[in-house]
């Protein structure tokens, strides 16, 4: 599939030359060819989101676009293989070593940061600062231990961690800084939002590991604790740069769908809408990401313009 996507991309190339030569109205049509545009769906809302909103655009532009679904790393493979021509957000931090070897030999080719405000860390709701004066402050968190205690961790404070089977990073953070803290692993996601909703309910303080952008994260007040630097960096915590990347054939099959995934860009609170929607209201993934396009048409068709101009 790889070595005949190669092909058609060079009569592509070849074709774009010669209507490039017919003069600029002609050189902005698409599609370039009849080829087939395949996204991945990767394991989560949020990435299923950003792709699906890409392909509807693409979809307006004229081309076609189908979706696979595929795990972060066979990702990887399918891409340098041209069996997946695009992975629309990819979370730099879960790369490992793989994706950036990839890159190197110039088998994926990363068109730059989708616009996430993307972070993982120490997340608590907004109110908690009441208690514990001086958050987000790492040290007005240690200050504010006992009051973070529950009976199990007494006189600890507790931070509710990740499932047990995500890694223990906050237990590693704890272990590695001496903070009079445990962490306490939940049992799942739905649990950890449970228990953010619970707290919010009752007004009680709380601190837990979590991420953004999620669909809980719309309808709560939070803020972020500032962890040391160091152990930001260590952990891979903080921002966390999310990439757009493709097939290194895509520029030559598709030029002006190329340039547009260049310009793409997904937003916090726009993801964070659709996935309230999807995850918490039961609503349908296409139909969601539809009425986006179709209400934010000023927002992407500025993208689409630059893309069929060339430039």
């Amino acid at each position: 599939m790889a070595r005949m996507r190669f092909k058609l991309a060079g009569a592509a190339a070849a074709v774009a030359l010669a209507v490039g030569l017919m003069g600029p109205a002609q050189a902005q049509s698409v599609p370039e060819t009849d080829e087939t545009i395949t996204l991945a769906l990767l394991e989560w809302t949020g990435q299923h989101i950003s792709a699906k909103v890409a392909g509807h655009i693409l979809e307006d532009m004229g081309y076609d676009v189908e979706y696979v679904t595929a795990g972060s790393y066979p990702s990887g493979i399918a891409l340098s293989e041209g069996e997946i021509d695009g992975v629309i957000e990819f979370w730099s931090n879960n790369q490992g070593e793989f994706y950036p070897k990839l890159m190197e030999e110039g088998k994926v080719e990363n068109l730059g940061d989708i616009g996430l405000s993307a972070r993982e860390g120490w997340l608590y709701p907004k109110y908690t600062e009441e208690v514990c004066p001086g958050l987000p402050a790492w040290d007005a968190l240690i200050a504010c231990s006992e009051t973070l205690a529950v009976p199990e961790t007494f006189p600890d404070g507790r931070i509710l961690a990740y499932p047990a089977d995500w890694g223990h990073r906050s237990a590693d953070i704890i272990a590695e800084t001496g903070i009079p803290f445990q962490a306490i692993a939940a049992g799942s996601e739905g649990a950890l939002v449970a228990e953010l909703n619970g707290a919010v309910e009752r007004h009680a303080p709380l601190v837990m590991m979590f991420w953004a952008p999620h669909w809980v994260l719309s309808t709560v007040d939070y803020g972020w604790v500032d962890l040391p630097p160091d152990i930001a960096e260590k952990y891979a915590l903080m921002a966390v740069p999310v990439w757009k990347l493709v097939w290194p054939g895509f520029e030559e099959t598709w030029p002006a769908a190329y340039r547009f995934l260049q310009v793409y860009q997904m937003d916090n609170a726009s993801q964070e809408a659709m996935m309230d929607l999807i995850d918490n209201q039961g609503e349908d993934l296409d139909e969601v990401t539809e009425a986006w396009v179709e209400e934010n048409r000023s927002t992407w068709q500025p993208w689409v313009d630059q893309a069929l101009a060339g430039s």
